[in-house]
């Protein structure tokens, strides 16, 4: 069975991005992945500001990332790139961390002009701590995540056909690579 983590880098609990990250998980588990969440937000901030590598959490957090094949990425845009909680906890991943996982990022903001920022601010910090298989990603705007009232969310067809799309894609490449191994 594979395994995939989802780390979660939005500092707000009631988070759109809460959506895509549920609906990525849904379809990995009804592909009979196994999948964990580390909510960075949830790590103690001493550990992640002090860069405490030893700490249990970030150990344990640590742990579920090398025991992964597959990790998600995911965070709101801050300021034209990732959160700065998402930042601390990727500074405590080990140099060669992320070696031989295929990387999908999840990326929402509030509109279309930060959509590179997967690319530009995301992509090369993954790459010096080892990842060389990072998938496109889906960008989203906030717009295509409604909160309905009952705490849930609907996500917009189209953004719903882009998820589809780039989680079959890991699913793909994590089978063929298993099947290689």
């Amino acid at each position: 069975m594979a395994k995939a983590v989802i780390i979660n880098g939005s500092p707000t609990a009631g988070s759109r991005l809460n959506a895509i990250m549920d609906f990525a998980e849904q379809s990995l588990a009804a592909a009979d992945f196994e999948v964990t969440r580390i909510d960075v937000a949830q790590l103690p901030p001493e550990d992640l500001i002090h860069t405490k590598f030893g700490s249990e959490h970030i150990v344990k957090a640590n742990g579920l990332v090398a025991e992964a094949d597959v990790v998600i990425i995911a965070s709101p845009v801050y300021k034209a790139s990732y959160t700065g909680v998402l930042k601390t906890f990727l500074d405590l991943i080990p140099e060669k961390g992320l070696a031989g996982k295929i990387i999908l990022p999840l990326f929402i903001g509030g509109s279309l002009a930060h959509l590179l920022a997967i690319d530009y601010s995301l992509k090369p910090v993954l790459s010096s701590i080892g990842a060389r298989h990072i998938l496109g990603g889906v960008y989203a705007v906030n717009a295509q995540v409604a909160r309905k009232e009952d705490g849930g969310f609907d996500i917009a067809e189209e953004l719903q056909e882009r998820l589809d799309s780039a989680v079959e894609e890991l699913i793909e490449e994590t089978r063929l690579r298993m099947q290689r191994n």
